[in-house]
């Protein structure tokens, strides 16, 4: 008597499929607030631009004000043999201005995705209506200062001498302002509470 054994039938192998690709999103339209590097960097060629298009506008006109009182001053020829160091610190500034446009719009960004503390700009976050003391009188002593030219005919040509002046009373400033900082930070550590040992 024989025993005949079945063979078993192999099983059709189970298909194996690659898993179906991401849903493709685009960045910039889920979240119109981002800001592209790039584009940051491509505006910044003209100094001041790829800071107003990330947000930052004091900083904005701070470059722009820069460039220009640089080359008024080179156009003017008030330097005598001082032009090669002003050239190559003009140069240097708008070679800045697009590095610190580009890493702003990505700092932004980063923001944005959670990987640091979601911050506004900081020209954005500022109380509205907030001026500024020290801009205020300087636009006003400018102003006076061009209209008794430009009404009475009060000569200017003492400007090309002491316009050094200028960067005496701006480094002055920021002297201060570094004092009034340093007063005031003991001050706020004093305020902390302190831990108390167990």
């Amino acid at each position: 008597m024989t025993t005949e054994y079945e063979i078993p039938q192999p099983t059709p192998p189970v298909p194996v499929y690659p898993p179906a690709p991401p849903e493709r999103r685009d960045r910039y339209v889920d979240d119109p607030r981002r800001k592209s590097v790039m584009w940051a960097v491509v505006l910044a060629l003209m100094p001041g631009l790829g800071h107003v298009y990330v947000g930052y506008y004091r900083e904005a006109f701070r470059n722009i004000a820069v460039v220009c009182v640089i080359m008024t001053v080179l156009s003017t020829n008030m330097l005598h043999r001082v032009e090669p160091p002003a050239v190559m610190f003009l140069a240097f500034f708008i070679l800045f201005n697009l590095v610190d446009a580009g890493r702003r719009a990505s700092l932004y960004n980063q923001a944005l995705d959670g990987l640091r503390p979601m911050d506004l700009p900081e020209d954005m976050a500022l109380t509205p209506g907030r001026g500024s003391l020290v801009g205020g009188v300087a636009l006003v002593a400018l102003g006076l200062l061009f209209f008794t030219n430009t009404m009475f005919g009060v000569s200017l040509e003492w400007l090309g001498r002491w316009w050094p002046i200028a960067f005496v009373a701006g480094g002055a400033w920021l002297i201060y302002l570094d004092r009034q900082g340093k007063q005031a930070t003991p001050a706020k550590d004093a305020d902390a509470p302190k831990s108390v040992p167990e």
